[in-house]
């Protein structure tokens, strides 16, 4: 199978997946959010996060390092697992930099955590990033290699794919636009 195909798989089923974990996150578990609301995590109206989409890929691609010439096999998935965070959590440094400085939005904000960049990235979630790197490893991975052979085996699912592209790219042009009005909203008040 092309790995463009693998890649545009993974990113569909990790923005998906990204965006349910970091809704229940927020509903259930955020300090952030005392009054427990429901609250859309990211920037784009619809149910993905792109953010956890390029993760997935990225972990896919990681999972694939050879790690053997560590001897001893816990020290192998311990190294694998801290390479994966650290690529993580760069990852979620640059989107966010990008969000802050290119487009004037905060999406999260570590600055009450110890030792944060920013606001952007602290040691604690770096650790779930590892946590979150043992789970893809041992029990998310080996399903996707199951889905890549079932997809391989039914390519009449790329429309799907397609679809889910296209609804995607309508989703980031009205998101983008609406940031526009709202942003140009906000000059003209404080103009008054």
């Amino acid at each position: 199978m092309s790995i463009f195909l693998v890649i545009t798989f993974l990113f569909f089923v990790g923005s998906i997946i990204g965006w349910s974990l970091e809704l229940f996150w927020r509903r259930f578990f955020s300090k952030n959010n005392p009054e427990k609301k429901w609250i859309n995590p990211g920037f784009l109206i619809g149910p993905y996060l792109p953010l956890y989409g390029f993760c997935l890929c990225i972990l896919f691609l990681l999972s694939f390092i050879n790690v053997s010439f560590i001897g001893n096999p816990i020290l192998q998935k311990i190294v694998l697992f801290m390479l994966m965070a650290a690529c993580i959590t760069i990852f979620e440094y640059i989107a966010g930099l990008i969000f802050i400085k290119g487009m004037k939005i905060k999406l999260w904000d570590y600055s009450n955590c110890f030792g944060n960049i920013k606001g952007i990235i602290c040691p604690q979630y770096s650790f779930y990033w590892i946590l979150l790197s043992g789970i893809y490893y041992f029990f998310i991975h080996p399903k996707i290699l199951e889905w890549l052979y079932w997809f391989t085996n039914n390519i009449s699912f790329s429309f799907v794919i397609g679809f889910f592209y296209g609804v995607f790219f309508i989703d980031v042009c009205v998101s983008l636009n609406v940031l526009n009005k709202i942003r140009k909203f906000a000059k003209e008040k404080m103009a008054l």
